[in-house]
């Protein structure tokens, strides 16, 4: 009994020390607080500033001689008086106030409190008390998560789908470019070289909206693209549903009423990547003129533009932190943006144009390129910690009959070891990340006829969503004959998924 008193109040006491670590994520850093101000000028980057009419800074006055008085001495008393004059109530009031400061110390312990309490409730069960242990577990996890280095073991859950389990959805007349899942799973947007962006019912494939497009003009005052659609975000909470493509300008849309809400304008060039910071309003953008732009949806305004890519930017993956991650096409490079930290991160080991890049947590992401590999990246290491072929390692002989298999999509349920992939020959693949982003290893393959421009997971890992098209996104170096441009919807099948996976 001593024993198990033991660890039982060792337990609780490694839950505490998690909380107090967990608590700090709630008190803002000086450089993450929003609104913080930040440098400028620094190489790489441009900031908005306004020079006209600046104030010169006056030097700071000396002291004056001080002169002490009768009367001086006197105020003291005076401001005693004046403070026992004022009314019961405001003394109240001002008392409670100066009871209520707490430091930041208790803040965290507060805040730890309340984080303690939420995971009981939660992980309270038919009125029995929640074990610590399972609390520290999930201290440890969210911890994990927050520091970018989360890693939850699903990807051996999953099993290869029948037929059945693929469905087609077809409306956009061109080639598909991209796809996104709303937050909820019940729709999916997909965006077209016909420049026109579709809403679909996710479990009935009807179309729900569809903003118009044309490449000679909208009629009518109706906002809409006049180029192609290359990029489709939408935001962690639902809110906006953001667009873009050709026309170098990207629409803004509210994801329940389907209005639209403001256009950006900035780019010289095609838009080829979109993706909201996860968890804000924050929005990257990059495009064909070697930029990256950020913009800001809350007060609808442009934040600042980054520099570095020497060619056209053909993805852009970005996931909680401030540290969007891009794919350079033809300059073979991928880059981690350190925007805080005013900084980039170069990354060199594809042979060729690198045409996706996908974040799996803060610290890793993949990346497709056109040389038909794959390549798995820590932000600590500028080589690729693993590099397989999306093909040959399958096993599947090359048809020289067929396009060349580049990687065109890729995409991971986020802080997990599930991986896919799609390239043009026919086939979607799942893969699974060995411990520590060591290896990858292959889990399935869903055969899917055609070009797999873009790839999306939903929210709880249910869905794989896949951009299907007859031409690569970017070009017309082939056409892949007898297939259909549309959205695949795959229905992944999963043994006890859901209460392994908490996003």
């Amino acid at each position: 009994r001593a024993d198990r008193s033991d660890r039982a109040s060792k337990s609780l006491d490694n839950v505490i020390k998690r909380a107090w670590r967990m608590s700090s994520f709630f008190l803002p850093s000086k450089g993450n607080r929003p609104g913080a101000k930040r440098k400028g000028g620094p190489i790489g980057r441009t900031t908005k500033t306004n020079t006209k009419g600046a104030k010169k800074t006056q030097p700071p006055r000396s002291n004056a001689r001080k002169v002490s008085t009768l009367s001086e001495e006197i105020s003291s008393d005076s401001d005693v008086e004046s403070a026992s004059k004022k009314p019961h109530h405001v003394r109240e009031e001002e008392e409670d106030a100066a009871e209520v400061e707490e430091t930041a110390a208790e803040k965290r312990l507060r805040l730890a409190k309340e984080y303690l309490a939420r995971l009981e409730d939660s992980e309270t069960k038919d009125g029995e008390a929640a074990d610590h242990d399972t609390i520290g577990q999930r201290l440890k996890e969210d911890l994990l998560e927050q520091s970018g280095r989360l890693q939850k073991k699903v990807a051996h859950l999953y099993t290869a789908p029948d037929a059945s389990a693929i469905r087609f959805f077809k409306r956009h007349q061109l080639p598909l470019t991209c796809v996104a899942i709303t937050p909820d799973e019940k729709h999916v947007y997909s965006g077209s070289k016909d420049c026109t962006v579709t809403k679909w019912d996710i479990e009935t494939g009807k179309t729900q909206v569809v903003f118009v497009g044309h490449h000679k003009g909208v009629p009518g005052g109706v906002a809409g693209h006049t180029g192609q659609v290359l990029a489709v975000a939408i935001s962690s909470d639902g809110k906006f549903v953001a667009t873009g493509g050709q026309d170098k300008v990207i629409h803004v849309w509210d994801g329940s009423t389907n209005l639209h809400v403001h256009t950006f304008r900035g780019h010289n060039q095609s838009i080829s990547g979109l993706v909201f910071q996860r968890g804000t309003h924050q929005l990257f953008s990059c495009s064909f003129d070697r930029t990256v732009k950020i913009w800001n949806l809350n007060e609808m305004v442009y934040v600042e533009t980054l520099f570095g890519h020497q060619d056209p930017i053909g993805a852009i993956d970005c996931m909680s932190r401030e540290r969007p991650v891009t794919a350079g096409t033809t300059d073979r490079t991928l880059r981690v943006w350190k925007v805080l930290e005013e900084s980039q991160l170069v990354f060199n080991g594809h042979r060729s144009a690198i045409d996706c890049v996908k974040m799996i947590n803060d610290e890793h992401f993949i990346s497709g390129s056109q040389d038909g590999t794959l390549a798995l990246w820590s932000i600590v290491k500028k080589k690729p910690l693993v590099m397989v072929h999306h093909v040959e390692q399958r096993g599947i002989p090359l048809d020289p009959d067929l396009p060349p298999s580049w990687v065109s999509a890729v995409a991971a349920l986020p802080n997990t070891d599930l991986i896919a992939s799609g390239a043009s020959d026919g086939y979607v693949r799942l893969w699974r990340c060995g411990d520590a982003f060591r290896s990858l290893e292959p889990c399935f393959s869903v055969p899917v006829p055609g070009v797999i421009n873009a790839l999306a997971f939903s929210h709880s890992g249910r869905y794989l969503v896949a951009a299907v098209a007859q031409e690569h996104k970017f070009g017309r170096w082939w056409k892949v004959k007898g297939v259909r441009n549309g959205v695949a919807v795959i229905s992944l099948s999963r043994q006890s998924v859901d209460s392994m996976i908490s996003l």
